[in-house]
């Protein structure tokens, strides 16, 4: 199979942690990377005002991780686990 390149975008709730939100994302790109991605960078962007409410947040920190793959194995483990954080309000996954 051929290598595709994804960006990962996921918004993390504002009022967690410092020490937690770098937790956070050492989690999930250690999850990316031990199911066979390849993690190429992995940078906050910017806290933002949300257009409208998600779960009663008004604002969150944008993430953004790109990965090289060559499986959907590791998008899917991303997927899967994103959706039951608490911590990770909104996610999308895009191929580039």
């Amino acid at each position: 199979m051929e290598t595709r390149t994804y960006e990962i975008t996921y918004i993390i709730r504002p009022d967690i942690e410092e020490s937690a939100k770098s937790a956070l994302v050492a989690n999930f790109d250690k999850i990316l990377s031990d199911n066979g991605a390849t993690v190429v960078d992995s940078t906050d962007w910017d806290t933002r005002r949300f257009a409208y409410p998600i779960e009663k947040y008004t604002e969150g920190t944008y993430h953004i991780v790109n990965i090289t793959t060559d499986t959907d194995e590791p998008l899917n483990e991303f997927d899967r686990l994103s959706k039951i954080n608490d911590d990770i309000l909104r996610h999308m996954i895009v191929k580039r």
